[in-house]
């Protein structure tokens, strides 16, 4: 599906109360763990740096304490998907072991249920963050894989899941939301771009099938944006441009900060943006949290059960008050 492409289905017609519009926040982790990565990516740029946190015993890529430090600061709540990839060698067919591309993910892999990662899920749960299910590469298609993902994490959080993103924003439409459906998710937050900002989807929730399985639709990636360690006006700009855009039309934002990109070091300019980003939102008088709790906020606080009002008619014609700002990534070739 393209980026302008919209999918047929009713809306959420619901905000919390005395909100101007809603902002979700969510991260997916990829890569708590740099590890063997620092030497791919020494062959790419600043090598004695990479070759440095090969060595270290620091590991600059986990920053959960540090978000959660900034989110409590700011009082509000996001959602963490944790991802499950498949072992190459164990998991996947042969032909697939020498391919380069394949060997680069599989050495970001890590394992969900060891004792670092399931200490750092009971914290976020504990503290009232989301933890939710980042479905591996090969499971769009396989919904015996995404079960067995959500299975595995949902044992390591004591409880379900709700929802999630599909890694790499992969998605067979609408097939893998019907797997998510059958496996018991309420939402999916994967549909949208890894090099374009925008509200291309509309800006209300989706409701595919018009039931209650909702799709949020991707507003912005951060690897989509100007780099804000280059040029941090344009950034703010351009978040500023889709604030406007989402207050004017009563809009549900999403946007999709990895936590990697919380390093000063490799990703300057990303963690204040983050921070500039909610401070705005709360100014313009938004809501701001998880997706679970926005769609628990809205149906708790409505006059009516969350409905779907809007036919699939009108999903595919939604209103254009302040426009649909649009940025195309000014340095793509981050990982997704």
């Amino acid at each position: 599906m393209s980026a302008t492409d919209r999918p047929s289905g009713s809306r959420v017609d619901a905000l919390p109360p005395d909100a101007e519009f809603a902002l979700c926040l969510t991260h997916d982790v990829d890569r708590p763990y740099k590890g063997a990565r620092s030497l791919y990516y020494a062959t790419r740029e600043r090598p004695g740096y990479h070759l440095r946190t090969a060595l270290s015993s620091s590991n600059p890529y986990w920053q959960f304490e540090d978000i959660m430090t900034l989110e409590a600061d700011l009082g509000v709540r996001s959602a963490f998907y944790f991802l499950n990839e498949q072992h190459l060698l164990l998991d996947r067919p042969p032909r697939e072991w020498l391919s380069p591309a394949n060997w680069v993910q599989h050495l970001g892999r890590y394992d969900v249920t060891s004792e670092d990662i399931a200490t750092v899920v009971e914290r976020l749960d504990d503290g009232g963050w989301e933890i939710g299910l980042h479905g591996s590469y090969h499971s769009p298609e396989d919904p015996a894989r995404l079960s067995e993902e959500k299975r595995v994490l949902e044992a390591v959080l004591g409880r379900p899941v709700v929802g999630g993103r599909q890694h790499h924003l992969r998605l067979s439409v609408p097939e893998t939301w019907r797997h998510h459906r059958e496996i018991g998710l309420e939402y999916d937050a994967s549909l949208g771009s890894t090099t374009v900002c925008g509200f291309h989807h509309g800006y209300r929730p989706l409701r595919p099938f018009d039931d209650e399985f909702v799709v949020f639709p991707l507003t912005i990636m951060d690897q989509a944006l100007p780099d804000p360690g280059t040029d941090p006006d344009e950034a703010r700009r351009t978040c500023d441009r889709l604030l406007e855009a989402a207050t004017a039309n009563d809009a549900v934002m999403s946007v999709l900060w990895h936590p990697r990109y919380f390093n000063e070091r490799e990703f300057p300019g990303h963690r204040e943006l983050y921070r500039w980003l909610i401070e705005r939102a709360q100014s313009l008088g938004a809501w701001v949290g998880s997706p679970r709790a926005f769609l628990a906020e809205a149906e708790r606080d409505s006059q009516v059960p969350l409905d779907s009002v809007a036919s699939a008619e009108s999903a595919t014609s939604e209103p254009t008050r302040g426009g649909d700002p649009q940025v195309r990534a000014s340095s793509p070739g981050s990982e997704p």
